[in-house]
């Protein structure tokens, strides 16, 4: 077993499960902290800033880390369609607070009709409407953004549809892919390496779904650590060409090296 010097650990049936705890998951994260190793929640819900993530992880959890310990796929979206132009400062959103808090950081402005950009994430008060001005905006020639491509998050409830179920609604709308930030995709992994300020050979990626956790750490040269706690099964693991590096049913399995 290799010693990593970083751990970038998903959230969502990782963490934990909706509002339902996973206690292993807290004790993992004490023993990171105990031991002083470098970790960073990376996360592809949309809806909610670091702020509230911290305060649901301590309120909910009973797990205290900080603001810095936190980066989501709004943020990640914000800082890449932020370093496209910097000419082109408009956009419409589909999304919840932690989106639209996140491009209006980086001195976006909100624009329905002829907008720079349309970016899609979570929202769970999404309207025909939005996908209407979204859908008209992009055949006007507005570039196509998705915070990711997650189908289904899983909660108390079980799978709810994800950021990626909306986006592909658009996506058939307008007969084009968008561009995606969040995991799997390579662009929020090296964005969250930058911040540790770690290569990809320091850090070990922490998810329960390989098709987003599992598959950026691949995408990106990072091993894995799949924990079976949320959306993947070990008969679904069992068929993919490329296992994770490491493979556990709970967090207290796995050892972390000194």
């Amino acid at each position: 077993m290799k010693k990593y010097q970083g751990y970038l650990i998903d959230l969502d049936g990782t963490v934990y499960r909706g509002k339902e705890k996973i206690p292993a998951a807290k004790r993992f994260i004490e023993r990171l902290q105990a031991q002083k190793v470098p970790f960073m929640f990376l996360t592809n819900n949309s809806t909610k800033e670091p702020e509230d993530v911290v305060a649901n992880l301590r309120d909910n959890f009973d797990i205290h880390v900080g603001v810095e310990n936190v980066f989501t796929t709004a943020l990640a979206t914000a800082e890449y369609v932020a370093s496209l132009d910097v000419n082109k400062r408009t956009v419409y959103p589909i999304g919840e607070l932690g989106l639209k808090q996140a491009l209006l950081n980086k001195g976006f402005i909100f624009e329905e009709k002829n907008p720079d950009y349309v970016v899609v994430g979570l929202d769970s008060d999404v309207t025909y409407h939005k996908f209407e001005l979204a859908t008209l905006a992009i055949k006007r020639g507005a570039k196509f953004i998705g915070t990711n491509a997650d189908t289904n998050l899983p909660n108390e409830r079980g799978l709810v549809p994800g950021a990626g179920s909306l986006i592909a609604l658009v996506e058939c709308a307008v007969q084009h892919k968008a561009t995606y930030v969040g995991k799997p995709e390579k662009t929020i992994m090296e964005m969250a390496l930058r911040k540790m300020n770690m290569s990809a050979d320091e850090v070990v990626m922490v998810g329960d779904n390989y098709m987003t956790d599992i598959k950026a750490g691949i995408n990106s040269g990072i091993d894995t650590l799949l924990v079976y706690t949320g959306v993947s099964t070990k008969e679904q693991v069992a068929q993919k060409n490329i296992k994770p590096t490491h493979e556990v049913d709970s967090l207290d399995q796995w050892k972390i090296l000194n």
